[in-house]
């Protein structure tokens, strides 16, 4: 089945489910995974400048036998290259290490730095029809505002933190009366906060026999939340992928939203997390 489209605020169809490489630092891994999740059924592959790894997914792209037309590409600008001529240079920059003629989205990583100047620049790119979406990755309401006051062409995606213990309803329904897609970073919890051991979501997945992570990108969708899992293991490539032959009942999407802890693993507006992010730097 291929894979179900949002429909962005500018016309663009960006897919629901896509396939993320953060951390997947070995080149040639990083590469096969992306062959691997394009032959999967994923059309939408998500990188970042600060990743590592823009060359390894613009091989695994070339590899593949699905047309580049029919992948949605996106990538991530960094902090060091805030500004306006200095976002148009790691565009540049980006798009080499693709190996791409053009992007389908380009994103401001996070919501520090010279934001203003980097937007114009996006805009810019936007309109020279380099990038077919621009849009931000972390920035919380208030900072979208921010833009969506001053400046012409509105973010079309915000990628934040999203998953069962961190579901965000206010943020969710900020984005969305502003027609602004929300794109779950960590839709799975990253492994690190325990979720896929639930026991509440593991009987959930017993009743439709299905795995917790397919119960929980399930639940993403039906939320209309665009998600980007990401596994370097080839069987959870595909099993993450299929989660379009069945429906989760409005009794199991309201247990799942009862599981909401409020707090997730990074907060962009502490000082330490600033100071983290400012610290990190293009290798």
């Amino acid at each position: 089945m291929e894979t179900p489209t949002a429909t962005l605020n500018n016309g663009v169809q960006m897919p629901m489910l896509g396939f993320g490489v953060w951390k997947i630092d070995d080149p040639q891994w990083c590469e096969q995974c992306v062959v691997d999740a394009l032959a999967a059924g994923y059309r939408l592959i998500d990188t970042a400048a600060i990743y590592g790894n823009e060359e390894a997914v613009g091989r695994g792209i070339a590899r593949s036998e699905v047309p580049r037309e029919e992948i949605f590409v996106a990538t991530k600008l960094w902090l060091q290259d805030a500004g306006y001529d200095s976002t148009l240079r790691a565009f540049d920059v980006s798009l080499k290490k693709l190996g791409l003629d053009y992007l389908d989205l380009y994103l401001i990583h996070q919501p520090y730095r010279d934001v203003w100047g980097s937007w114009s620049a996006m805009q810019k790119l936007y309109a020279d029809g380099r990038t077919r979406a621009i849009g931000l990755s972390n920035f919380y309401p208030d900072r979208v505002e921010d833009l969506l006051l001053n400046f012409e062409v509105p973010p079309a995606v915000d990628q934040l933190e999203l998953h069962p213990y961190f579901q965000r309803p206010d943020v969710l329904a900020y984005l969305n009366s502003n027609k602004i897609a929300l794109q779950a970073w960590g839709p799975l919890g990253q492994g690190r906060v325990g979720m896929l051991k639930d026991d509440r979501l593991a009987g959930i997945a017993l009743k439709y026999h299905r795995t917790t992570a397919q119960i929980v990108l399930r639940w993403h969708y039906q939320r209309g939340v665009l998600s980007i899992p990401k596994s370097s293991n080839p069987q959870r490539i595909i099993q993450n992928y299929n989660i379009w032959d069945f429906s989760l009942s409005d009794s199991d999407m309201a247990k799942i939203a009862a599981l909401d802890r409020g707090e997730g693993k990074t907060d962009h507006r502490a000082p330490e997390t600033v100071r983290r992010l400012n610290g990190m730097t293009l290798g």
